[in-house]
């Protein structure tokens, strides 16, 4: 292997691990929401449920938490384009779409959800709060338990492709001459 093509290869490394860490922090975003979040506001009337709810929808709109999901998805493209022709693509790739269907779940339902509990008004002046209630609580739930689970598949594709690109790479000169006559 050249010093160029490490060099390639350690920087593919880096990317791939930063997509790792970027995938697996909003995994453990969505699966804490799964398990913890919401089933604790389940136990809310429905006037601090929704108070709560965008509290959360208002704060996680923050440059940390931005950049770990939109740098989840861009970050897991370029490991993608870098593994063209590697036996590690089919991995990034598999997490690439997982990870995009987690990406357009949360872009095309839970933010609108989102959006319409903050339209709905002051939680204190809601006439029907059970009924704002009922539009959010049980589709929103439903549906980041399935961003969830894609991005854990998203998480555990790039663990994967993160393990067999550290493996050391056999040269072609050597694995021939492992089968050839003359080697043995």
């Amino acid at each position: 292997m050249t010093d160029d093509s490490t060099e390639r290869r350690d920087a593919a490394a880096g990317v791939l691990g930063a997509a790792t860490v970027a995938t697996g922090l909003i995994a453990g975003a969505f699966y804490v929401f799964a398990c913890a979040v919401m089933p604790a506001l389940a136990r809310s009337d429905d006037r601090v449920f929704i108070e709560v709810m965008r509290n959360i929808n208002e704060v996680i709109q923050n440059p940390v938490f931005f950049l770990g999901f939109l740098g989840a998805l861009a970050l897991t493209g370029i490991a993608a384009w870098q593994s063209r022709g590697t036996p590690d693509r089919w991995w990034v790739l598999a997490a690439l779409a997982a990870y995009t269907l987690a990406f357009v779940v949360t872009v095309t339902v839970n933010v609108p959800l989102n959006n319409g509990l903050a339209d709905a008004g002051d939680p204190a002046r809601i006439v029907d709060p059970a009924a704002v209630r009922d539009r959010f609580e049980s589709t929103w739930v439903a549906w980041n338990v399935v961003r969830a689970l894609l991005s854990t598949l998203a998480l555990a594709c790039l663990a994967r492709a993160l393990l067999r690109h550290r493996r050391p790479q056999a040269s072609a000169y050597l694995a021939s001459a492992a089968g050839s006559s003359a080697s043995r």
